[in-house]
């Protein structure tokens, strides 16, 4: 047992109260570790305040949905009709709806701007490969609680969206249709559905959520943030330890985040108070009129922040098969050819391609726009393993990377755009080169971030006071 530390009999009630809590719990200890003895880069800049932002956010949607869950009633009859109750007779329960809906996008608008700030500094690489893989865990339970949460408000778009996604999974090979229906626990999206959903989205989803947060914090702390020049700052110290280029997280960067939360907070307040549904962007006015089975809207899709990944769902037609097809043949061949490996270990990845084209032109072109969708953000998992740049930071590679990553961008916002609107022809023909570019951006990464001549990255932090 460790031993208890004494304070001076005359000392003040709170020093008394706090080390009475420290020899039973590391309060101190904690607050020391975790924000005024982290020492964290000195050359932070604006895309720094995501973070932050994001673990703002995950309390607002915490606090409106428990007092949400006091006036909602997850049953097919009645959901509908107690929201409607909630935003019209409960006391500023229309605040605390939009403030809910208003969240959910604007945690994926700051969680989008998380991930790309990591993407173009490098911050996945050594030694930060589980602090990413952490982050993308959490990307995606966030997706799967938003999933969820879209049905509750039992909207016509709630409704027909999740038949969609649902009936998706009926597409797996042998297991698909009893998958299909042990989700929605019916043989149609129904009562049974809504009450499951309802289940994962109060209380299992948000449990993983925090337990992913904490775990992406704790491995995060223990390596040290990242900064714009890819420096470790660790590794040059004083006397003390202290690095030569780090500051306390606290004050200085608790202060510092008021800044982006002051910002973020007029942003939010602006769309609550004069456009909580942004157009139909972040409340689809289909979903303002009650679910009805019989009665199928023109168009479905689903919200903005699953769009791009649904772009590329329905890009995957049966014509466009053989493109992945040669894609797959091709990689194999160029794989064997440039890559130094034994025979018997070309053979078997030759024969691992045939396996693959095989199955791709036997199983439904419907599974593989499935595995496609669940495959654009499982491969962002692997990143840390795909970039073999000399360099960290965008900053100190070449220039042409900047525009590469500026067209991956764009292409992102293509798809999530197309996947709002209707199918059409050219919309397809888009769609399915912006998913050939996604996946080739990852893929061939191994390769194109060798290419190039880095520049000198320095021994310590560029820094310059704003």
């Amino acid at each position: 047992m460790a031993e208890f530390k004494e304070v001076p009999a005359d000392a003040a009630l709170a020093v008394k109260a706090l080390n009475w809590v420290d020899n039973r719990f590391p309060l101190s200890k904690l607050y020391k570790e975790h924000l005024s003895e982290y020492y964290a880069p000195k050359n932070f800049n604006f895309w720094y305040f995501f973070g932050s932002l994001a673990l703002l956010v995950l309390v607002i949607q915490i606090v409106t949905g428990i007092f949400l869950v006091m006036h909602y009633k997850p049953d097919a009859a009645l959901a509908f009709a107690s929201v409607e109750y909630i935003m019209r007779d409960v006391p500023w329960g229309w605040l605390i709806r939009y403030m809910h809906s208003t969240g959910a996008s604007m945690f994926f608008v700051v969680v989008y701007l998380h991930m790309y700030r990591g993407l173009i500094y490098g911050s996945y690489r050594k030694p930060r490969e589980l602090v990413w893989i952490f982050g993308c865990a959490i990307f995606l339970v966030l997706m799967a609680e938003a999933f969820m949460g879209y049905l509750l408000p039992w909207g016509q778009m709630s409704y027909w969206g999740a038949q969609v996604i649902v009936n998706l999974f009926s597409a797996i090979p042998f297991i698909g249709p009893d998958l299909a229906l042990l989700i929605r626990g019916d043989f149609v999206v129904g009562d049974a559905t809504l009450n499951r959903f309802f289940s994962f989205h109060v209380i299992a989803v948000p449990l993983v959520l925090l337990g992913l947060v904490v775990a992406h914090i704790i491995a995060l702390h223990e390596v040290g943030s990242n900064n714009p020049d890819g420096v470790e700052i660790k590794a040059l110290k004083d006397s003390n330890g202290i690095p030569l280029d780090g500051i306390p997280f606290h004050p200085y960067y608790s202060v510092h985040d008021i800044l982006g939360v002051s910002v973020f907070l007029m942003v939010f307040s602006a769309i609550i108070f004069f456009a909580p549904e942004l157009g139909g962007y972040f409340l689809e006015y289909n979903n303002f009129i009650p679910a009805d089975p019989l009665t199928t809207p023109l168009h479905i899709a689903p919200v903005w922040y699953f769009t791009p990944y649904y772009s590329m769902l329905r890009a995957v037609t049966s014509q466009f098969m053989y493109v992945l097809v040669a894609v797959v043949l091709l990689g194999a061949l160029l794989g064997v050819a440039k890559i130094k490996m034994p025979a018997p270990l070309k053979m078997g990845v030759l024969g691992a391609a045939v396996v693959a084209v095989a199955l791709m032109l036997a199983i439904d072109a419907k599974f593989w726009g499935v595995v496609v969708m669940g495959g654009a953000v499982i491969i962002m998992f692997f990143l840390p393993w795909l970039d073999y740049s000399e360099a960290k930071s965008i900053r100190y590679r070449p220039s042409w990377n900047v525009w590469l990553y500026g067209v991956f961008v764009i292409n992102f916002f293509i798809l999530g755009y197309l996947g709002v609107k209707p199918p059409s022809p050219v919309g397809e023909l888009v769609s399915q080169v912006g998913t050939l570019f996604y996946f080739g951006f990852f893929l061939l990464m191994p390769w194109w971030s060798r290419i190039g001549k880095c520049k000198p990255v320095p021994t310590r932090v560029t820094f310059e006071a704003h």
